[in-house]
């Protein structure tokens, strides 16, 4: 079970998300104020503070360095501010991730289990059928037998293995996989990475069962593989 704080001012989120992460084996306890979050995380144990920026008496900001001062708990920003200024300034301060209002909740609670799975709180191994994806050790199988992905293939499938469902932009992709690539990875590279990913992974590339195409958009990683 995942132990959420939900850091938020609003009833109705509180009540509609609290009721929804409940359902996906999430034990969530809010907090409405500034004041009253610090009071709660200092008096618990959570694995992630889901904090809203703008808080009745104070902000967002004070509670996530707050937090990050104590502990190691991952904290998501989740905040109607998609300004670029916002933005910097959480992930400066030691946020682990952002998202802007309005937002679908299976999003949200995919980004919840991609960011404990980089700090290491969710689960290392990622079936999807006969594929295997031990993140611990950074290694792919298929039906037992080691796949050999190259940096850039493994960073744009564990995009996908941390967003299942979730459709990916070629734009977002772009950026999950900038880091890994020593030379300048184009839009059209991208069409050939994955092209190289579904072979290795053993999904036909002219009928893809595993890493779909959303014509025009990008790419999403199927949810009901076996």
């Amino acid at each position: 079970m995942i132990r959420v704080l939900l850091v938020e001012d609003d009833p109705s989120i509180v009540s509609g998300l609290g009721a929804f992460l409940r359902g996906e084996d999430c034990a969530v306890t809010s907090a409405g104020s500034q004041r009253e979050a610090l009071d709660v995380f200092g008096a618990g144990k959570f694995d992630i503070a889901l904090v809203d920026l703008s808080l009745p008496d104070g902000s967002g900001f004070a509670v996530c360095a707050a937090i990050k001062q104590q502990s190691d708990t991952p904290v998501i920003f989740v905040t109607a501010s998609g300004d670029e200024y916002s933005v910097v300034a959480g992930l400066d301060m030691g946020a682990d991730d952002y998202i802007a209002k309005p937002y679908r909740p299976r999003e949200l609670l995919s980004r919840i289990r991609s960011v404990l799975r980089r700090s290491g709180r969710l689960q290392n191994v990622v079936t999807l059928g006969p594929i295997r994806v031990d993140t611990e050790r950074a290694s792919v199988t298929r039906d037992g037998r080691e796949l050999f992905l190259s940096a850039l293939e493994y960073r744009l499938l564990l995009a996908f293995v941390n967003n299942p469902g979730i459709v990916l932009t070629r734009a977002r992709l772009l950026e999950e996989i900038w880091d890994a690539a020593g030379d300048y990875v184009t839009d059209n590279t991208l069409t050939v990475y994955v092209k190289r990913l579904r072979e290795k992974l053993g999904d036909d590339p002219a009928n893809p069962e595993l890493i779909l195409t959303v014509r025009g958009i990008g790419y999403k990683m199927a949810e009901d593989v076996r």
